[in-house]
């Protein structure tokens, strides 16, 4: 063909080969520059950036937008259009598992009294079948009109025959109703002694009322039939479904067993799992020697079991917590400890010798101070990062101890503001001047670890944000914050619940601050939580997660 004659033909192919060659340019594989952004690195040597570019899920470079986009042009390009970044949320403390099965039951978070909980447990009856029991969680008798515990009768009406077991907000306290109680035995529950670590509520005749605190909740809590492999499977879907949408790449979880962690390494196998568990095993047993010197590190990039987790006391809203002094509004309870003190420093040791961390629950100044003697009893070094969880109530000379023995104060800052209301009452206005000090932690030099205690508290971790910052409900209540001398700047909050976080987990080289080197944790929020008006923090929204360069949630 004489192309001289066909001038649109001859500019046809002069396109299709200008365009062949722009396709064979090398560009750069597998990486993203976000940019156009307000980044809040977590990093003290770079505390801002404008612009930052990830390789094959890892950070390369952070700076100044122009630099960053001149340094990767040929990058896939990811526009914040002005919004604030942030590195990927750590909840430094929570039950992944327990908030699937949590989602599984009905939901009693919020119910104002006794009548709403059982509307709400009449609604979900109607999903069961007929030979289920009725499981629920979320009650807490602190927001109803009547403080006192619940009792069976309360429930029997409405189920007489039906067994019900709810398990209180905290986790540490369960009400059932009489039909639960007869697959027990009621002849034996009235004859049997409290466990030690527990205690089985009982009335002027002696009559177990149906809540069993701490300890005691198994003595029921064995019968309700486990969910299925399936029913597992998906309390985890759902579970991870809600962490990444409130910006929660990583999550230490208090209390694994194997099976939960072999369900953990499936889903990840499996390419289904979205987030970053670091695992402490449940106390002393089988998954404790299965771990033994043993660790499991790294799995999948998704997975870390090097940590154990035992309990001190109970909680402060069942008056589980052990105390030093009388319960202020219930004089001769001080409490329960789980173990008495020398059986714990066994237990320390123990765990020493098969190289774990030892992360131990104690709420209570007792509970804190006996795992404080127990830590120093078995010889427990700084640089060996052991933690207490929750840290909730501490004795004014024991906030020292945790700096000389190099203890973590791993604390969820939304405890604070859910107890304010009632915690002067539990505790008298000088010794609750020693509880949620946040402030008087880092002001001892001692490393703060933030996270929820899911589902005790609701998952959204800029709601623990919001009370760090404030010490106030959502309402502002009350105004200048609940002991405001213990708030926090937002700086250390952010530290808290990232950079410090991580290193509770011994994973700072990898996480919690956005800086080369490290993987590509990340989060656009729809404001910039570091400096509009406090309010507006409970107004922000999580519009993407990332895990590793790729993205995980997204608004649309």
């Amino acid at each position: 063909m004489n192309l001289s004659v066909c001038p649109a033909i001859l500019m046809s192919l002069v396109m299709v080969a200008a365009l062949s060659a722009c396709d064979s340019a090398p560009k750069e594989e597998n990486t993203l520059v976000l940019h156009n952004a307000r980044i809040y690195t977590a990093n003290p040597a770079q505390p801002t950036a404008e612009a930052m570019a990830v390789k094959d899920g890892r950070i390369v470079m952070v700076g100044a937008e122009e630099e960053v986009l001149a340094a990767h042009p040929e990058a896939g390009r990811l526009d914040a259009e002005g919004r604030a970044v942030v590195p990927g949320l750590i909840d430094a403390h929570a039950h992944l598992m327990g908030l699937g099965v949590s989602m599984m039951q009905a939901d009693l978070v919020g119910t104002a009294s006794k009548e709403e909980v059982i509307e709400r447990l009449e609604a979900f009856e109607e999903t069961l079948p007929e030979e289920a029991w009725l499981t629920g969680r979320g009650w807490d008798q602190n927001d109803w009109p009547e403080k006192d515990f619940p009792t069976r009768y309360d429930l029997d009406e409405a189920f007489p025959e039906r067994p019900v077991w709810l398990r209180r907000i905290d986790g540490h306290a369960a009400w059932a109703n009489t039909a639960a109680l007869r697959v027990v035995g009621l002849e034996r529950l009235r004859e049997m002694p409290d466990p030690e670590g527990g205690a089985i509520r009982r009335d002027a005749r002696g009559e177990p009322t149906g809540v069993f605190v701490d300890a005691a909740m198994g003595i029921v809590g064995r019968h309700v039939p486990p969910l299925t492999d399936e029913q597992l499977d998906e309390a985890l879907r759902r579970a991870i479904g809600e962490t990444k949408r409130f910006g929660l790449t990583s999550v230490h979880e208090a209390g694994v067993d194997r099976a939960t962690v072999a369900r953990y390494r499936r889903a990840i196998d499996e390419d289904r799992f979205d987030l970053r568990v670091y695992a402490m095993v449940g106390g002393r047993g089988e998954t404790f020697d299965a771990f033994c010197n043993d660790p499991l590190l790294d799995y999948g990039g998704k997975l870390t079991v090097r940590a154990v987790k035992f309990y001190m006391d109970g909680a402060l809203g069942s008056r589980g917590a052990a105390l030093l002094e009388d319960y202020s509004d219930d004089p001769g309870n001080r409490g329960l400890l789980m173990h008495t003190p020398e059986a714990f420093t066994e237990d320390v040791r123990a765990a020493l010798a098969c190289g774990y961390q030892v992360n131990t629950h104690a709420i209570g100044d007792r509970g804190n101070r006996v795992t404080l003697d127990g830590y120093e009893a078995a010889g427990v070094a700084p640089g060996e990062r052991h933690r207490i969880e929750h840290a909730q109530v501490v004795a004014p000379e024991d906030f020292p101890r945790f700096a000389r023995l190099g203890v973590i104060a791993s604390m969820q800052p939304t405890h604070a503001t859910s107890d304010m209301y009632w915690a002067e009452d539990r505790l008298g206005p000088e010794r609750v001047r020693g509880a949620y000090a946040w402030r008087t932690f880092l002001d001892q030099g001692v490393a703060l670890a933030f996270g929820s205690d899911f589902p005790v508290e609701r998952v959204d971790p800029l709601l623990g944000f919001y009370a760090a910052v404030t010490r106030q409900d959502a309402e502002g209540w009350p105004e200048g914050g609940w002991q405001p001398e213990q708030r926090l700047t937002r700086e250390e909050t952010l530290r808290a619940f990232t950079r410090d976080a991580a290193y509770a987990a011994f994973q700072e080289a990898s996480l919690g601050s956005l800086e080369p080197g490290k993987l590509a944790d990340f989060v656009l929020l729809s404001k910039d939580i570091m400096t509009v008006p406090a309010p507006e923090i409970l107004e922000t929204e999580v519009v993407a997660t990332y895990l590793g360069g790729k993205k995980i949630y997204g608004k649309e």
